[in-house]
């Protein structure tokens, strides 16, 4: 990401259109359990078109959303509407993000950290954003365990069409480790398969 507009109108539009269904296939139960029991101040990344805000519980004071995709960002505005707790949707991204230290008790990465351009700086930023002890809630896919798979994986990496097809995302990251990289401490984390990707779902603290 970078914090001038970030514009893939035609992946936003697929994505727009895709999601929805990812959701209705299992993904949705996903984002409730990255949500669940969140507290205080929250900051989302790369909010997409804001399918997670109506997961965020009643606990959750306030939520600042950042996207720099414009079609996404309205379609994030959109979402923030029905929300059940306040949501501000923002242009902006992790270099630097706009906010003081220590200014959130919970940030959000959801299927995110696979597209930032770089992942070190984005978790960096992450963690200085968030009050000492607050929660990092992360769903991300990652690189595949199995040695064939991540081969696969690693080769379509470097290929470099899928990260122009999919707005940058990259499907080799060890985002689990780049977590713990960052200084984060893995409170729980568990490995899933959706859609055929594997995924890391879990919190951190900061």
């Amino acid at each position: 990401m970078a914090t001038e507009t970030k514009s893939h109108p035609v992946f936003a539009r697929v994505y727009t259109w895709l999601s929805p269904r990812e959701d209705d296939a299992g993904q949705d139960e996903n984002r409730r359990e990255l949500l669940a029991g969140a507290e205080g101040r929250a900051l989302e990344l790369g909010a997409g078109n804001g399918l997670n805000f109506r997961h965020y519980p009643k606990t959750v004071e306030r939520v600042v959303a950042v996207e720099p995709e414009p079609y996404l960002r309205e379609r994030a505005l959109e979402a923030a509407s029905g929300a059940q707790v306040p949501v501000e949707v923002i242009e902006g991204a992790d270099d630097p993000l706009p906010f003081d230290d220590d200014s959130f008790d919970v940030a959000v990465a959801c299927l995110v950290l696979c597209s930032v351009p770089d992942q070190a700086r984005a978790l960096g930023e992450l963690r200085r954003v968030l009050r000492p002890g607050g929660e990092l809630r992360f769903y991300e896919h990652v690189i595949a365990t199995h040695p064939r798979r991540a081969r696969i994986f690693r080769l379509v990496d470097r290929s470099g069409v899928w990260r122009h097809i999919a707005a940058g995302c990259h499907v080799a990251r060890d985002t689990g480790a780049a977590i713990e990289a960052a200084g984060f401490e893995v409170e729980r984390m568990r490995r899933l398969s959706f859609n055929g990707l594997p995924h890391i779902l879990g919190v951190a603290r900061a």
